[in-house]
């Protein structure tokens, strides 16, 4: 069994803390991404979990048999490294077979068989005689993965694999990975500061900052209802925009514009005085103005466009309030469709649905409101 229970783990370097009293339970068979910045202590965690380092304090289990002393050859895990680690006087077929090379009862034939089971697998059954440095590095990425693969381990430990492919090469990995997971099945930690691997590859992501866990759940979970500012700000692209506010009744007053909060709202945020409104620049509705344009509503206000990203599929607006100087920072970052056409300098009308805000507190970052889903259904079917 692959399950693997990290129980107040803690690592220190001296008198830095690099991992600090993580908690954390995964699945047999599941897919889990640490995701954070660098240095928040994902690639330490990996590196405990691997027998790579011992850890400070805490436990470590794979099954039920706890680790923290075990050498990594013992632990039934395969890890794959960033930079590949691979032997460059091998060939191909030699440095997978490494893999196998200590591991009781094979005999020689089922080695060269398993290899080549496994090369199959991975779509580089004509490249065995190769030497690495003729591979191309998602050549050389699969041959890291075959190493990996031909033990048939418990668990895979990935340490940012993809980091030094190109971008078209890194799509089509994680659609490789994916795969590989479905027909493995085999429990995997990977590790990485990529939002989008971190998103589209994970069953779940554990999101680290400082050394601290911040939040476990479903990336859709995540996005749409994160714990705190961090993984607000952390999780999605272009990232929430973040307002800082002091609440004057039923109003949030910030220094761009002020709020109304409703009757939802209000009881959300309780007697709480310092707030940040979170909204995703998706959420954002941007309306063209007119010279008959009527009075605005009261969650709408008058923006101007400072700079737009045309990303083809969509435009990332970048909005300041009307008459600020040129130099004035972005108040907030709304998407509009590709074929919505604006221009820099252009006026318009965002609506800041009530329905769609998150609200923080301004002194703890703790979330006390995420954005309401019209069903508690709604994000269940979107992670379909």
């Amino acid at each position: 069994m692959g399950q693997i229970q990290l129980k107040n783990l803690t690592k220190r370097f001296g008198d830095t803390v690099a991992v600090e009293d993580l908690s954390l339970d995964i699945d047999d068979e599941e897919f889990l991404v640490l995701v954070g910045p660098s240095g928040c202590g994902k690639s330490t965690t990996l590196r405990c979990l691997a027998g790579l380092e011992t850890p400070t304090s805490g436990d470590i289990y794979i099954g039920n048999d706890h680790m923290n002393y075990r050498v990594p050859q013992n632990r039934d895990i395969a890890m794959v490294f960033q930079d590949y680690a691979l032997y460059p006087h091998m060939t191909v077929r030699q440095n997978i077979r490494y893999g196998l090379e200590e591991e009781p009862g094979y005999t020689s034939a089922e080695r060269n068989a398993r290899v080549e089971e496994v090369a199959e697998t991975l779509g580089i059954a004509d490249l065995l005689d190769r030497k690495p440095d003729e591979l191309s590095g998602g050549q050389q990425q699969r041959v890291a993965l075959g190493r990996a693969i031909v033990r048939d381990p418990e668990v895979f430990l990935m340490d940012e694999p993809l980091s030094n492919l190109d971008a078209k090469l890194r799509a089509e990995m994680r659609t490789e990975l994916q795969s590989l997971q479905n027909q493995l099945k085999v429990t995997t930690v990977y590790v990485t500061h990529n939002q989008t691997e971190a998103m589209t590859m994970s069953d779940r992501l554990a999101v680290m900052n400082d050394g601290r866990l911040q939040q476990v759940g479903t990336p859709l979970e995540c996005y749409h209802e994160p714990n705190n500012v961090f993984v607000a700000e952390f999780i999605g692209e272009p990232m929430m925009n973040l307002v800082h506010g002091t609440r004057s009744g039923s109003t949030l007053v910030t220094n761009h514009f002020e709020y109304p909060l409703d009757g939802e709202l209000r009881e959300a945020v309780g007697d709480r005085e310092d707030l940040i409104l979170g909204v995703r620049p998706e959420d954002l509705a941007v309306q063209d103005v007119d010279d008959e344009a009527p009075e605005l509503e009261p969650h709408e206000f008058h923006f101007e466009v400072g700079v737009v990203e045309p990303h083809g599929d969509q435009n990332v607006l970048h909005l300041t309030r009307p008459g600020r100087a040129s130099d004035d920072e972005d108040v907030l970052q709304a998407v509009t469709g590709g074929m919505h056409l604006v221009t820099q300098g252009e006026e318009v009308v965002v609506t800041i649905d009530p329905a769609k805000i998150h609200l923080f507190d301004a002194s703890t970052g703790q979330a006390v409101r995420n954005r309401r889903h019209e069903s508690d259904a709604e994000l269940t079917q979107l992670e379909q």
